[in-house]
């Protein structure tokens, strides 16, 4: 039985004094931030350049210009120096100045942005280091804006406690997706090619591209409400998830933090129903980008108006509330894109005037990488 939330006393949250964490100007915090993750960056980019083969995907080589985004590359190798040195000069974080600079040189001791481009041999066994690069870049700078533009709670910081944890978690999970597509190919195409119908697939192909997206969305976010309901309701699958709810602080990383067993099942389990329905590519390309960007935006620190938009899609304050460790909200909102399924099934929960005040498990699980690595193995509740 649920919570009832008839007689519950909402409350504002209130966060630690993060202040000492800000980024301000003048302080060497931000050229030290910058010139470390643009070294990092460059220096992976470069070994893409490298190792083509083993470290890029052939689907997402056809989309970007290898030889423009060297441009970019030189552009950031040279930054990256220069707010290295930025930060020697201000006195400040000279660790983090430091760790760009040599990244930034170890990428030149290995060509930089002059490595030859050429023919690549495809590899089936390709790392994606050069997906985890571009989508880490790509979303650090527009939810970084979003967050600071239409924040929900100003007083958080980009550097907010256990920033690091998720971006461990960002990285890892990202380098697996290559994994999982070989896993998942090879799986739909020995378990689930009996319950291919043709008919199926060519009448949704025939329907318009708008009709193919929505019911990409609503297939896939059927299949992803049960299991996601069962992720909290089945007790040795909750442990799993638990290392998700664990975030205490949301922004656009928190929602990366996902143990390995859950990353591999949500991605299988989605892509079922988009391999049965068979929906023309287009719509399918559509559908995906949409679940990317959702995704992470439903975990921002952000509150933009939506108007009735609210109660069709899943938004971050719907998200955040089944992040939240308050009583009503305990096992509510598992719906991924539309709340069409929670209110059907009434785990709907969206107080009007109120978002949550607490986030995390009650008892905390453990909070490095590896310690949430091993947590749902280990005897004990």
């Amino acid at each position: 039985m649920r919570f009832s939330s008839k007689d519950y006393e909402y409350k504002e949250r209130v966060t630690p004094d993060l202040s000492e964490k800000a980024f301000r100007i003048g302080e060497g915090r931000i050229s030290g931030y910058v010139s470390m993750f643009l070294g990092i960056s460059s220096f992976l980019a470069v070994l893409c350049y490298k190792f083509p083969s083993y470290l890029t995907t052939t689907d997402l080589r056809a989309v970007y210009d290898a030889e423009y985004l060297q441009t970019i590359l030189m552009v950031t190798m040279w930054v990256s120096l220069g707010f290295g040195l930025l930060t020697f000069i201000l006195n400040n974080k000279k660790r983090m100045g430091a760790v760009g600079i040599l990244f930034t040189v170890f990428g030149f001791m290995l060509g930089g942005y002059q490595v030859p481009v050429g023919a690549v041999t495809p590899s089936p066994m390709a790392l994606g280091l050069d997906w985890t690069i571009l989508a880490f870049i790509a979303s650090a700078i527009l939810f970084i804006f979003l967050e600071k533009v239409f924040p929900k709670h100003r007083e958080q910081v980009i550097a907010r406690p256990e920033w690091s944890l998720d971006l461990s978690y960002f990285i890892f999970n990202h380098l697996l997706i290559t994994a999982l597509l070989l896993v998942g190919n090879h799986f739909f195409n020995s378990v689930f090619s009996w319950a291919i119908s043709s008919d199926l697939q060519a009448f949704v192909q025939s329907l318009p591209l708008w009709a193919q997206v929505i019911l990409l969305m609503v297939c896939a976010d059927f299949v992803l409400y049960w299991s996601h309901r069962a992720y909290h309701e089945i007790p040795g699958l909750w442990k799993i998830h638990a290392i998700h709810h664990s975030v205490e602080y949301m922004d656009w990383l928190a929602g990366s933090r996902n143990h390995v067993i859950q990353t591999f099942s949500d991605r299988i389990i989605a892509i079922v129903p988009l391999y049965l329905i068979g929906a023309d590519k287009a719509a399918l390309d559509i559908y995906v980008a949409f679940a990317a960007f959702q995704a992470v935006y439903v975990h921002a620190n952000v509150e933009i108006p939506t108007g009735f938009l609210k109660y069709i899609f899943v938004t971050p304050k719907f998200h955040h509330w089944h992040h939240s460790s308050q009583k009503p909200a305990i096992d509510t909102n598992y719906s991924v894109h539309l709340v069409l399924f929670d209110v059907l099934f009434r785990t709907y929960h969206m107080p009007k005037e109120h978002w949550p005040s607490h986030y995390g498990t009650v008892p905390r699980v453990p909070r490095s990488f590896w310690r949430q690595l091993v947590y749902p193995f280990r005897r004990g509740k």
